[in-house]
């Protein structure tokens, strides 16, 4: 069996230039993080309004997007709203502590306490689910596409933590037209005094 060997050098200069380009990636960082991904040094700075437990709007503030680790969400969250809230799961209906709830206060983010809805905005769906006819501010939710499933709905999160919170839908009453089906499981009720 005759095997010709690639002359001494060959090999290991590709391999050097490949070590090489691979560096130069990696030392520019942009060509392998995703579209969008900010280093952890530098979280991305989102824009959110604050309020007060009794419902006293505060300032449009520009804050760091909290980022956390799994581990560090498993040790501030039930496993449900870890579930829920990092990984886009969903409640079973009539089980949350918040859809039949009449009470009058303000619905926070279970993981980072931003103030996303108001009771006053508050709905009897019929679905099992808190619902809402909007946010209490439209800067403290994100909304984007969800094709999972095999449907095409409107997934909603939290603007500073980007917790799943549920789904908005275009059945909702006036004045909007929409219903922001939320998980209790992602919220924290703050009952006014």
């Amino acid at each position: 069996m005759n095997v010709q060997q690639e002359p001494p050098g060959v090999l290991q200069t590709s391999r050097r230039s490949f070590v090489l380009r691979f560096a130069g990636l990696l030392a520019s960082g942009a060509a392998l993080m995703p579209r969008g991904a900010t280093a952890a040094a530098d979280p991305e700075m989102v824009t959110v309004v604050t309020f007060s437990d009794e419902g006293t709007r505060g300032a449009t503030t520009r804050l760091p997007m909290i980022v956390k680790t799994d581990d560090q969400w498993r040790s501030q969250l039930s496993k449900l709203s870890f579930l829920v809230t990092r990984n886009a799961g969903t409640e079973v209906p009539f089980s949350g502590a918040y859809w039949n709830l009449h009470d009058k206060g303000l619905y926070r983010c279970i993981c980072c306490d931003t103030a996303l809805f108001n009771s006053n905005t508050k709905f009897e769906s019929g679905t099992g689910w808190p619902s809402f006819w909007q946010p209490i501010a439209k800067e403290n939710v994100r909304e984007d596409d969800d094709r999972s499933f095999g449907m095409e709905r409107t997934a909603v999160a939290c603007t500073r933590c980007n917790a799943h919170l549920g789904h908005v839908f275009n059945d909702g009453p006036r004045p909007t037209g929409l219903r922001y089906c939320m998980n209790s499981v992602s919220l924290r009720f703050a009952k006014l005094a």
